[in-house]
């Protein structure tokens, strides 16, 4: 897979990531949400932290802001890493499999990252309120945007029995996280990776196996 291709394959993920997120930030208020399907639903929220809302600031002992320029910094640390990665592999004619993996991981990085370093400087809140794109009184300031997300999949949402210990009576809900498609990419990327590692890999040493038996 050369270069041209990898791009068009991010260039795709990133429109469709930010269409979707700029459509949900501009038409949803804070914690809205429609049901697509029974077990699927467009859930507006926002994500401060890293993966499953998680913050530093609920590690280290450092206040919420700090925690957010320490994590959006890592952020580009991490998409220059991977970007290093996807070219290395593209210069190195590595396999097809392993050149959309990395490129998902890539598109998803970029995707969330836009979020963490201009939202904050282009809308306004969405508390009680819809947003407004380009706001004269946005709700923070570059680095200091907050990640949108919007998928939800309750595909159970139930209770358990009461026999059941320590858990009995309390809410049971599976799929629980909400996402959007920057994560939904990234998540394809490592799955390929983990499900298809020989695969991805392998390249090299199959060439080196063929040329040995054409020998």
């Amino acid at each position: 897979m050369n270069l041209k291709k990898s791009l068009i394959l991010i260039f795709i993920i990133l429109l469709v990531d930010q269409i979707s997120k700029i459509y949900i930030k501009t038409h949803f208020i804070l914690g809205e949400s429609i049901d697509v399907l029974s077990w699927f639903k467009i859930l507006f929220i926002e994500n401060e932290g890293a993966a499953w809302g998680t913050k530093l600031s609920d590690i280290l002992p450092i206040s919420d802001s700090s925690g957010k320029l320490v994590l959006t910094i890592f952020r580009l640390f991490a998409i220059s890493g991977i970007g290093y990665w996807l070219w290395d592999s593209i210069k190195k004619e590595a396999s097809k499999t392993l050149v959309i993996a990395v490129s998902l991981i890539f598109a998803g990085a970029v995707g969330n990252i836009i979020d963490s370093l201009f939202y904050g400087m282009i809308f306004d809140d969405s508390y009680n309120t819809v947003a407004t794109l380009f706001s004269d009184e946005p709700y923070g300031r570059l680095f200091y945007g907050k990640v949108v997300d919007m998928l939800y999949f309750p595909m159970i949402d139930t209770i358990w029995p009461d026999w059941v210990p320590l858990v009995g009576g309390n809410d049971f809900r599976f799929f629980e996280p909400v996402f959007n498609i920057a994560d939904t990419a990234i998540s394809t990327g490592v799955g390929i990776l983990i499900v298809f590692n020989k695969k991805a890999f392998g390249k090299k040493e199959d060439s080196t196996v063929e040329t040995d038996q054409n020998e």
